[in-house]
């Protein structure tokens, strides 16, 4: 598995995959800059004021949206490299190129989210000041990235059935779905919403970007333990479901 892995990431050395990396974090940041001007000096810390305005649009948008396109880009990517017909050439299993994709989005994401901490603390040491709210920084960060694993084999089987199109439609359909229900009672069934969801407590903001009261039943914590727990079981469940249904699509 680890020589597959290393066999995909070099299929993604000097592409757009690697740009996109460093690009979508730098954007939503420097987006989040120009609005944190706006707001009067005295109306919320300037740290918690841009975590807040970064990390309540990241979920909304890039998660959808970003996971639609790095999964269009990674089966480009493959038809480039010959779509599949290497394992027609060699004894290779589908399941295992499966989910050592899988893994390298993971993986690519999880970079991504590194970036965006990195971006964020250096504008916030420019127009922020003060004490840095480590544990909101790190905590939205990370609990954005691992709930949103459950998208990847999603986004990845539709851009391998029916291409970037197909793929970028989820993105979008997800993206509206998940803004709608992730401050309803059904969140918990909209693996789109879980990001946006679990940030309501965690950096006290609606999805639709007002702050929530102190008494607002988003604030519920016990929707962390619950939003994990529900992600780390489906992304196992979506990526052992697709790694077969990739397998009897190559094999046929």
């Amino acid at each position: 598995m680890i020589d597959m892995v290393k066999s995909e990431l070099l299929k993604y050395k000097r592409t757009f995959m690697r740009k996109l990396i460093v690009f979508a974090p730098l954007f939503f940041v420097l987006y989040a800059i120009p609005q944190k001007l706006y707001i009067p000096a005295d109306f919320i810390h300037p740290w918690y004021l841009l975590i807040d305005l970064v990390y309540n649009w990241w979920p909304v948008i890039f998660i959808p949206l970003g996971m639609a396109l790095f999964a269009a880009l990674i089966e480009s990517q493959e038809k480039k490299a010959g779509n599949y017909r290497g394992l027609r050439a060699h004894n290779i299993s589908p399941a295992s190129i499966w989910i050592s994709k899988i893994i390298v989005m993971a993986g690519h994401t999880f970079l991504t989210t590194i970036v965006l901490i990195i971006a964020i603390l250096l504008c916030g040491f420019i127009t922020a000041g003060g004490t840095i709210p480590w544990l909101e920084l790190f905590a939205g960060a990370f609990v954005i990235w691992l709930v949103s694993l459950p998208l990847i084999p999603i986004q990845l089987c539709a851009a391998t059935w029916k291409g970037t199109f197909f793929s970028m439609a989820i993105g979008f359909i997800g993206l509206i779905a998940g803004v709608l229900a992730a401050p309803k009672s059904y969140w918990l069934y909209v693996p789109w919403s879980w990001a946006t969801r679990l940030m309501c407590p965690i950096i006290g903001v609606h999805p639709n970007g007002t702050l929530l009261s102190a008494s607002d039943p988003l604030r519920d914590i016990s929707v962390i333990p619950k939003g994990i727990m529900m992600s780390v079981v489906v992304f196992i469940l979506f990526t052992m479901i697709t790694s077969v249904w990739f397998t009897g699509r190559e094999v046929k």
